[in-house]
């Protein structure tokens, strides 16, 4: 099975995420550092939608630039989040059974 995690190293909940995906036999892992490389506009409302969730809850909120963006309609969430990557929520993980934001990191395992 073909899964994709869009990571940031630097977050533990992200790397004990891929660690669960390493571990498990026949996953042909593709790991895309989103910091560096940050999905389309069209990629990211894609996963949003697979995933069952509003740009709001995969807005990373907890950091500062997130501030401005309170009352933010989702267009404006989905700019500031392509602009500035870090304000995507992660880790995002995509399979052929589904997308799941990892927190906890456990709903990985809902679509392996």
């Amino acid at each position: 099975m073909k899964a994709t995690i869009w990571h940031n190293p630097r977050c533990s909940t992200s790397r004990k995420t891929l660690a669960i995906l390493q571990e498990t036999p026949g996953i042909d892992l593709e790991i895309i550092a989103y910091l560096d490389t940050p999905p389309t506009r069209a990629r990211l409302v894609g996963l949003y939608a697979k995933a069952g969730i509003t740009p709001r809850q995969g807005l990373r909120a907890s950091e500062d630039a997130a501030i401005p963006l309170r009352e933010a309609d989702d267009d404006a969430l989905l700019d500031a989040m392509l602009a500035q990557p870090i304000l995507i929520q992660r880790p995002l993980v995509e399979t052929s059974k589904g997308v799941r934001l990892c927190r906890p990191i456990e709903r990985v395992r809902e679509i392996l």
